[in-house]
């Protein structure tokens, strides 16, 4: 009879490596992080719902996902390991691998591709000397190739700690890289001010970063477009109790505004409507859904 050997682990198919690395923190750094952990937990009604927070907190100390920064979270939010590790690989922006201090991500995804993304993409591969996913000797640019940033009114885009470089050419993006190596910090198009990944890292664990300063960017042209397009027209949304059954109504008395108005509409902060205890319209329950019965 012949036997079959089956090795266990990640599956071949499943992108990225393992995670690896440290497996415990010194004490002196588990106090210091399960103090700002404290600050984050204290957030939510679940400590549970904390994880993602935490896990940039611990990628902020580490530069990617150790074994350590898991069991960390473990911890913390009373889960096991493995509840940890099937979030944190969910996530792309979860680094598997040791990352430099500027993450620079070239989209390629279609609009980008059309605009240029791969030229870039393959012109920061030859000047760098990595392939993408990797890091430079110097240990300053990680270049990574990354699906779409949802900025294709600005393609092709280029991403430096998740914040927007636009309208780039490889010539514009190799001037970029070359300045984030000299330790320059080019100001983002829009957005906030550019600080390290484990630094950006932080700010995402909802903690402050001594070198970051807040987006007091507006929305840019592009992405106005169709609001001022809108105006102009005198179209807008259906009110929210309307039957939705016409497309645009009008804006009787309103004028189109200025641009800042129009950015002010655009990015204006308001909270989602909560979930109502009403069944949903067109929704079946047993009195009217032949086919339920009692459970």
């Amino acid at each position: 009879m012949t036997g079959v050997f089956l090795e266990l682990g990640q599956r071949p198919d499943e992108p990225g490596p393992p995670i690896h690395g440290t497996a415990s923190y010194p004490a002196d750094v588990a106090a210091r992080l399960a103090a700002d952990a404290a600050v984050i937990i204290a957030r939510y009604p679940q400590p549970r719902s904390a994880l993602l927070p935490l896990l940039h907190l611990t990628q902020s100390e580490d530069g990617c996902l150790t074994p350590a920064g898991i069991a960390f979270c473990a911890r913390q939010l009373d889960l096991s390991p493995a509840e940890v590790t099937a979030v944190a690989t969910f996530y792309s922006m979860y680094r598997r691998t040791p990352t430099g201090d500027y993450l620079v991500g070239v989209c390629t995804n279609t609009l980008c591709a059309i605009m240029g993304g791969d030229a870039i993409l393959d012109t920061l591969q030859e000047h760098l000397g990595v392939d993408a996913g990797s890091t430079t000797a110097d240990g300053k640019v990680t270049l990574e190739h990354i699906e779409c940033n949802a900025a294709c009114d600005y393609a092709p885009v280029v991403m430096v700690n998740w914040e927007f470089f636009d309208n780039q050419t490889p010539s514009t993006a190799r001037d970029l890289v070359d300045a984030l190596r000299a330790g320059e910090l080019p100001k983002p198009t829009r957005g906030a001010s550019l600080c390290t990944f484990r630094d950006t890292a932080r700010v995402l664990a909802g903690l402050p970063a001594a070198a970051h300063e807040e987006d007091q960017s507006l929305p840019g042209d592009a992405s106005l477009a169709g609001l001022r397009f809108a105006h102009r027209h005198d179209m807008a949304a259906p009110a929210p109790d309307s039957s939705g059954s016409e497309a645009v109504t009008t804006r009787e008395g309103q004028s189109a505004g200025d641009d800042e108005a129009h950015a002010a509409e655009s990015a204006k902060d308001e909270p989602a409507p909560g979930p109502s205890a009403d069944v949903p319209a067109g929704a079946s329950t047993p009195e009217t859904d032949p086919k339920a019965t009692d459970s």
